[in-house]
């Protein structure tokens, strides 16, 4: 948060075609009192932050993160104006409080606002979001293909044609085309999910081509490269971890950026009580769930096999691949001594995931020390 003395604190509670605005002032025990709504128009937003820039200038504006985006942040700031997007599951709320509306909302995020207890979050740029919003488009995508596949399977079971082979390949889809149903109600249904996987691929592959195209004008493509020197981690992991992270040097150490994804554990301990918890899993869960993916990798012996030769980036920095074997060392070891000791695999890969994301912080602010 921003330390700044401030005439007011502004809490705004948005919506699609409205905006509660509530003002608090400076003192501690100040008043808190509720302005109004407005339209959530740009020209009602200016109009009103012109009004009270004169009546309080300077002034400190928070509203919560959610489905309208960052516009109107970017708005506030081309009018120099402080702001700051609030985390909603890091808002502090009682439990006895029953009531809720637009009213209330507004008070409480100015109030809170002027005693420092919200929490804000990093904010991208135009670049950084739309790339957020096509791997976060492809993820769905790949979704909706396990979906059709499994629809697929279904229905062929269903019918007793079993594939005994390796699936998916592109033997077994000239299989799936040479299959054909005695009523011709079944065969629709079947080309019906044959076209409706065949599509969410096609939209994969364009979306893939989108991802390209804007790879080299996005300011963090150079981390996507490094963070390729891991064995585990392609293009399409690497990607992931950096649109939804975004900067790594918000994080000053990496058990920030592991509790963060909630790759920690959890605790619930009281007085002399101590009482150890899985993972508090909180966070992005398909981060996560990415991360687990490039640890299996680390069950093997540690090695620069053809896949870190042959599929590594050239642009991949002598740090960052120091950094990478140093990681394979630990990693491999790591699972191979939490296995020895009776820990599930699950149990060991989770430990492994968690300290694979922070040789990722170690190569992001290495990396970033030696651009600037």
């Amino acid at each position: 948060m921003k330390s700044a003395n401030y005439s007011a604190y502004i809490g705004l509670d948005v919506h699609k075609d409205t905006i509660a605005v509530a003002i608090a002032s400076p003192e501690r025990q100040g008043e808190v009192r509720f302005y109004g709504n407005i339209s959530s128009a740009k020209d009602s937003v200016i109009r009103l932050m012109k009004k009270l820039i004169k009546l309080h200038e300077p002034i400190l504006v928070c509203y919560e993160a959610g489905p309208t985006g960052y516009g109107l942040y970017r708005l506030l700031l081309s009018m120099n104006i402080d702001c700051i997007v609030v985390a909603p599951s890091r808002i502090p709320k009682l439990s006895t409080n029953k009531i809720k509306n637009d009213h209330r909302d507004a008070v409480a995020l100015a109030r809170l606002l002027r005693a420092g207890e919200l929490v804000d979050i990093w904010v991208p740029d135009i670049t950084h979001e739309a790339m957020r919003d096509l791997v976060r488009a492809r993820s769905c995508a790949k979704k909706d293909t396990k979906v059709a596949k499994q629809r697929i399977q279904s229905i062929l079971l269903r019918a007793g044609k079993i594939y005994e082979k390796k699936m998916w390949t592109v033997r077994h889809r000239v299989w799936l085309a040479n299959q054909s149903f005695p009523l011709p109600s079944q065969q629709i249904a079947y080309e019906h999910y044959r076209q409706s996987l065949e599509q969410i691929e096609n939209r994969i592959t364009q979306l893939d081509q989108e991802i390209d195209r804007l790879l080299p004008d996005w300011s963090l493509n150079n981390l996507v490269n490094q963070l390729q020197a891991f064995k585990g981690v392609g293009r399409t992991i690497a990607i992931s971890v950096v649109a939804e992270l975004g900067d790594f040097s918000r994080f000053s150490n990496p058990k920030q950026i592991m509790a963060f994804l909630g790759l920690i554990p959890g605790e619930y301990s009281s007085g002399a009580t101590v009482r150890k918890a899985g993972i508090t899993k909180a966070g992005n869960v398909e981060l996560r769930r990415l991360l687990y993916e490039a640890a299996w990798s680390y069950r093997t012996n540690a090695k620069v096999g053809n896949w870190l030769v042959t599929y590594r980036p050239d642009s991949v920095c002598q740090e960052a691949k120091d950094i990478s074997w140093k990681a394979q060392q630990r990693l491999c070891f790591r699972y191979r001594s939490l296995v020895a000791k009776g820990k599930k695999s699950q149990v060991a890969i989770t430990a492994v995931a968690r300290e694979l994301l922070g040789f990722m912080w170690d190569i992001a602010v290495t990396t970033q020390n030696q651009r600037v």
